[in-house]
């Protein structure tokens, strides 16, 4: 604990909150309109779009030296199109609905390049515990925040939720030109070490510091070099919307209270905090790789208990145990990402990422809707399992095969130097 991660953890907590209340805010926003719930989850789902769409392309576009600039600009933006949605509630369609993409955009690459900018202030072995922390704020914060909305749009005003996130969204605009600017790596060659030299091989200095059109191939490049790890966190992202889109179908097909699926999903989040604070409590044996693939096949095996468990007990022992297993995955995957790309990219990497795992939210929503038509619930879970499997495989041989290209010329190097004996 020191002043730097304390004012971090206010920015992650000021500018988290916006993004966990936005898609039930959008939907009271509209709920007493003429369109009702239909607008409303038309605006939810153009947010995440804007999410999206903001992490993959802000993203990639952010530089070291001027991190803090951006960002801050970024949730300043944001900021301004959450307090006008309430405003503007009254506005034709068209209007809310590009309000809402802004206001999923803008401040897009915040998660991405605030993490970067913490991690490079804690030295290498607090790295995983300042992640950790991170995914238990994130936990906490998706928990409260449902709860959160529903007093405030029922109790106050259907736009108050929004002109809070808004207000929170500015507040981390000011806190974050704080937090101490993450300067560009002085040795990029070393940093990239093996990783960076397969997917960068062409990098040159001049590319380091020549043209922005010449910097940016290696940049893709490097990028680009992360896929398998985006893949699994797209994967962790699809478990994780077949827990909560499923879940209220599910209580409904055994003939129980579907207002269980509130307490529920709330003990699965709060079931990831505990988890991601007991990962860094500790050295876990094995490579990140490994720690990431066994996490996630213990969260699937857990998610296919809620589809076999009777009652409610059954189920919240299934969520709460892929609560604890799922927020070791966003972590695992987070450290993969970093030993996987060079330092100078991982501000885009972590905002690709992101941007990955909500169109793997997005898709498997899509999916689960279209099962549910097609099967049973408890069917619909087991798909959604089976699903997330495949690409957890495809991703994990994916890896697997990098990480041996990148050791061969290692083994080479041993095979031919000398040995003791001068032989």
């Amino acid at each position: 604990m020191t002043r730097t991660t304390l004012l971090w953890g206010l920015v992650a907590l000021a500018s988290k909150a916006p993004v966990a209340m936005a898609p039930l805010a959008l939907v009271f926003l509209c709920r007493q309109s003429p369109h009702g719930y239909a607008l409303g989850a038309s605006l939810a789902s153009a947010y995440v779009v804007g999410e999206v769409a903001g992490a993959s392309l802000l993203g990639a576009r952010l530089r070291h030296g001027r991190m803090r600039r951006q960002l801050s600009a970024g949730l300043i933006a944001g900021a301004l199109a959450f307090c006008a949605l309430p405003v503007a509630r009254s506005a034709p369609s068209p209007v809310l609905i590009a309000l809402a993409v802004l206001a999923g955009a803008a401040p897009a690459a915040c998660p991405g390049g605030v993490r970067a900018m913490v991690t490079r202030t804690v030295p290498d072995g607090a790295v995983p515990r300042i992640l950790s922390a991170e995914a238990t704020l994130t936990q906490i914060t998706w928990a409260a925040a449902p709860a959160l909305v529903v007093v405030l749009a029922l109790r106050l005003h259907p736009g108050a939720p929004l002109l809070l996130g808004g207000l929170l969204a500015a507040g981390a605009a000011i806190l974050l030109l704080r937090l101490p600017e993450p300067r560009e790596p002085e040795e990029p060659r070393e940093e990239s070490g093996s990783a960076s030299s397969e997917s960068a091989s062409g990098e040159s200095r001049s590319g380091e510091s020549g043209s922005g059109e010449r910097a940016a191939v290696p940049m893709r490049r490097s990028l680009l070099h992360g896929w398998p790890v985006y893949l699994t966190s797209a994967a962790s992202m699809a478990m994780l919307a077949t827990a909560e889109l499923v879940l209220p179908a599910l209580l409904e097909e055994r003939r129980l209270a579907v207002g269980w699926s509130g307490p529920l999903l709330a003990g699965f989040a709060l079931a990831g905090a505990a988890g991601a604070l007991c990962y860094g409590l500790r050295t876990w044996p094995g490579s990140v790789r490994i720690q990431s693939l066994v996490l996630l096949v213990a969260t699937a095996g857990c998610l296919c208990l809620v589809a076999v468990l009777p009652g409610v007990p059954g189920i919240a022992a299934g969520l709460l145990l892929a609560g604890v297993f799922q927020s070791g995955v966003m972590i695992t995957r987070t450290l993969g990402l970093r030993e996987r790309l060079p330092q100078r990219v991982h501000a885009a990497a972590y905002s690709v990422m992101y941007a990955v795992g909500g169109a793997g939210y997005s898709l498997t929503a899509s999916l689960s809707a279209v099962a549910l038509d097609l099967a049973t619930p408890s069917v619909a879970i087991l798909g959604g399992v089976a699903l997330t499997l495949l690409i957890t495989a495809v991703g994990a041989v994916a890896e697997g095969r990098s990480a041996r290209r990148a050791r061969a010329p290692e083994r080479e190097k041993r095979r031919n130097s000398p040995r003791p004996d001068g032989r």
